[in-house]
């Protein structure tokens, strides 16, 4: 898959194109893009999508901005795991925002990227003061000639399939909601990193996996699976929050132990799949009784991962 992040980077192949911030990359965005792959084929484009860094409401609003469900990196595996060909990732900064409707259409989506064919999410809206909707590129495409098709909304189970819908779920713990609303488990992918050690110390040594942004969209103790650079799966159990029993810095960490594995995994890029709940994140009176407290949590999460082996 090829990434751009200027015009001048790009291919002049003319594309069919859908443009969003993809965040988690659901149900809905897949089948999007599925869509998009469809018509790109049959009308022998580049299957193209538009996405932006940082997310919009980070610029305008960063203290209720939304949770992140994927870095910028997570996001990009993902699209390019779904076939597309083609993502432009856009700056998304205060002159970019202020960009008429017009101007974006024309300069953006004709010029740079050589769109011939949208596709757009039924609440898709665009340029300053989000003035641009669906009549607006319909006009457009009357004048300009490209092809123009609206998404309708994609439900599971009869919830709107949606990123914030998928935040929901994982902040309440319920796991086996977001990934049907995934199609997947939900993961964080990371470099293992130094940490304080303090795992070995208590006799559970821990992967320290580096965390793009400070604010996870959920937190808690869980059985988890991890894939390593190498090909290889491991099953352990994870951390992920403040560690309030032994750290008071405020920033949250990811931190799994591998159920028998003795080897380094520092430099490496470690993807973790979040199976099981165990519970929340609780505060210890010292540190035997947390050494305790992670020996059940590990029992657990092997009794949940041999059950969901069995099935």
């Amino acid at each position: 898959m090829r990434v751009c992040r200027t015009f001048s980077e790009r291919s002049r192949l003319p594309t069919a194109l859908t443009i969003g911030n993809f965040d988690g990359v659901h149900r809905g965005h897949q089948a999007m893009l599925e869509r998009l792959k469809e018509r790109a084929h049959a009308l022998g484009l580049c299957a193209c999508v538009l996405t932006f860094e940082p997310h919009p409401l980070e610029l305008f609003a960063p203290q209720t901005a939304p949770t992140r469900l994927t870095s910028l990196r997570e996001k990009l595996e993902l699209l390019a795991a779904h076939g597309i060909e083609y993502v432009h990732v856009s700056r998304f900064d205060r002159a970019y925002a202020s960009r008429s409707p017009q101007d974006f259409i024309e300069h953006v989506l004709l010029d740079g990227l050589a769109m011939r064919w949208l596709l757009i999410g039924d609440d898709f809206r665009f340029g300053a003061r989000r003035a641009g909707d669906f009549a607006l590129l319909q006009a457009a495409s009357g004048k300009h000639g490209f092809g123009l098709e609206a998404m309708p909304t994609v439900a599971q189970d009869g919830v709107r399939v949606s990123s914030s819908a998928v935040r929901a779920a994982l902040a309440a713990g319920r796991l086996g909601e977001a990934e049907a609303l995934l199609g997947r488990p939900y993961s964080i992918s990371g470099r293992v990193v130094h940490g304080d050690k303090l795992g070995r110390t208590i006799g559970y040594p821990t992967a320290n996996v580096q965390l793009r942004h400070n604010r996870p969209p959920l937190s808690g103790i869980f059985a988890v699976r991890t894939f390593d650079g190498k090909g290889h799966t491991r099953y352990g159990a994870a951390s992920l929050g403040l560690r309030p029993t032994v750290d008071n810095s405020g920033r949250a960490k990811l931190e799994v132990h591998l159920f028998d594995f003795a080897g380094e995994l520092y430099g490496q890029h470690l993807r973790v799949d979040f199976l099981h709940k165990i519970r929340d994140e609780e505060k210890f009176a010292d540190l035997d009784a947390l050494k305790a407290r992670i020996a059940r949590d590990c029992e657990i999460a092997k009794d949940l991962l041999a059950a969901s082996e069995r099935g």
